[in-house]
């Protein structure tokens, strides 16, 4: 009877877990310092969350486009000329903290000196009855790229920060119903969106609810719930706007978290572990939190493990 085979540990000195804005930076002055590195990324393609955003980008310097798509593009073109090493398509199944090992939905193990987490964040969900569901149809939409879709009929956006506010104001102007719906009286977003939405005629801002259940196709019945009652409001589109969650799932038993589970780190990006760095949203709320600032970050956090691997 054949022993099952032993998969052989891949040595890297440097694995970049994450391949948006911070993890490509990163592995660009990795291989302009020399550092035996790899690059993992869960999807097809390097990029991040570029693909979502569907407005101007004009805060990057250097470059203006119309969309995130545009900028991942260049983005590519810079890492195919640098020809760093990345992996994707290749996602992380557990980390072994004590030996330094990952290992991969590609039956990959990879033995590391250092990592840097650049797992970006996730929209946040309601984690509701039906939510799964409508994202598995592939309801999921964008109010900058869908809002004339949705010209003349019901829609509702859930949240109180920038984008739900935002959004809401963007399908207003464009000839939808809206009703917004926050869990309190106070929002987070800025007085330049909450005063055109609070005004405008096409829109019902509804305080001190929260969405309990999403049924039907469609069209789709939202359950309301208050402190005093329940009520359900039919709509054509549900955008959810409730901010996102670091992806940190992976390395919650190894490094230290927050309460709401971002990576904790120094100005620099080191965590808990000396060994292991974060930069990006995987580290940095939303409020300060930009393209512009996670490259930034991966820059850095790649000279300082530099620094340690070479001591």
């Amino acid at each position: 009877m054949r022993g099952k085979s032993v998969i052989e540990p891949i040595k890297i000195d440097l694995l970049i877990i994450g391949g948006g804005p911070a993890g490509i930076s990163a592995a660009i002055w990795a291989k302009r310092l020399g550092v035996n590195h790899l690059l993992l990324e869960a999807r097809s393609e390097i990029g991040g969350q570029l693909t979502d955003i569907h407005n101007k980008i004009i805060d990057y310097p250097g470059r203006i486009v119309q969309n995130g798509v545009e900028l991942q593009e260049h983005f590519k073109q810079h890492a195919q000329k640098i020809a760093f090493n990345v992996e994707t398509e290749c996602k992380v199944d557990w980390v072994d903290w004590d030996k330094k090992r990952i290992s991969s939905n590609k039956n990959a193990i990879y033995e590391f000196r250092s990592i840097l987490v650049t797992t970006g964040s996730s929209p946040r969900k309601l984690r509701v009855p039906g939510e799964q569901e409508m994202i598995d149809r592939n309801e999921v939409y964008s109010a900058t790229r869908d809002k004339d879709k949705f010209k003349g009929k019901e829609v509702a956006v859930i949240g109180g920060g920038d984008r739900a506010f935002e959004g809401a104001l963007l399908l207003a102007e464009a000839g939808s119903n809206v009703t917004l719906i926050h869990r309190s009286e106070q929002f987070k977003a800025r007085k330049e969106f909450t005063d055109p939405v609070i005004q405008h005629a096409n829109i019902n801002v509804i305080t001190n609810t929260v969405v309990t259940n999403i049924q039907g196709g469609n069209r789709k019945q939202l359950t309301l719930a208050t402190l005093e009652s329940t009520s359900t409001v039919t709509v054509d589109a549900v955008f959810i706007r409730i901010g996102v969650e670091p992806n940190t799932y992976a390395f919650k038993d190894g490094i230290s978290l927050d309460d709401e589970g971002y990576i904790t780190c120094t100005s620099v990006g080191e965590t808990s572990l000396p060994y292991v760095y974060a930069a990006g949203d995987v580290c940095t709320r939303p409020l300060l939190s930009s393209i512009a600032s996670s490259v930034g970050q991966g820059m850095t956090a790649v000279k300082c493990l530099s620094f340690y691997l070479n001591n």
